[in-house]
């Protein structure tokens, strides 16, 4: 059966998050595709992944015999997450925009499983693994918005993840988060709402279809 590793990165829990919302509604509509199947889920926001040190990084450049202990001790729980990437068979990433860029520990996770020779390279170990983005953000950088130029999340979740890691990615982007908290954005509430709704609705249906292809 198929299996399902889904990352949420959000600082906030539950309903609180709209990153967390979205990546549920779409987890949910595999699950029902799924019964079966298998989700392993880390939210790194709760239990961060350590961050790449010099041992886990020098250990993967270097030959199993010849690590030292600490390379080894280092490595083993790098490894781990590489595995849990490597036998998906589809991806789920809530990625918030924090300070116009991803969670520092979501980028502590793709520091882990970033790995050349292996997971990146020439011959990608996870190449072709669907991956779908959940960007949610509090304002809008859309295309033509005032803030385009600051949209840092898609671009650079774009170049690893489909660049290095060679995934094939899709993204769903729930915009203005920040609206319904906001007093100096309470005009944009419907915008907000309504690019809530969509975003929900498409989680739901690519869910659906990527699990349909996946057992065409």
């Amino acid at each position: 059966m198929a299996t399902l590793l889904h990352i949420d990165s959000s600082a906030f829990p539950g309903e609180a998050s709209s990153s967390r919302s979205v990546a549920d509604a779409f987890r949910k509509a595999w699950e029902e595709q799924h019964p079966q199947g298998t989700v392993i889920y880390r939210d790194v926001a709760a239990n961060p992944v350590p961050h790449i040190t010099a041992d886990a990084w020098s250990a993967g450049f270097t030959a199993p015999s010849e690590r030292t202990p600490e390379q080894s001790a280092a490595f083993a729980a790098r490894e781990k997450l590489i595995e849990e990437l490597e036998q998906a068979d589809a991806v789920l990433i809530g990625a918030p925009m924090h300070n116009y860029s991803i969670p520092s520990t979501l980028k502590a996770w793709l520091d882990n499983v970033i790995m050349v020779g292996r997971t990146s390279g020439e011959n990608p170990s996870a190449k072709g693994t669907p991956v779908t983005v959940v960007a949610s953000r509090g304002g809008s950088y859309a295309p033509g918005t005032p803030r385009e130029g600051n949209e840092f999340v898609q671009n650079y979740l774009e170049a690893v993840l489909k660049g290095m890691l060679g995934l094939d990615v899709d993204f769903i982007v729930p915009e203005l988060t920040l609206a319904p908290r906001n007093p100096a954005m309470s005009e944009l509430v419907p915008l907000y709402e309504a690019s809530r709704e969509r975003a929900l609705e498409d989680a739901a249906t690519k869910a659906k279809e990527l699990a349909e292809r996946l057992a065409a």
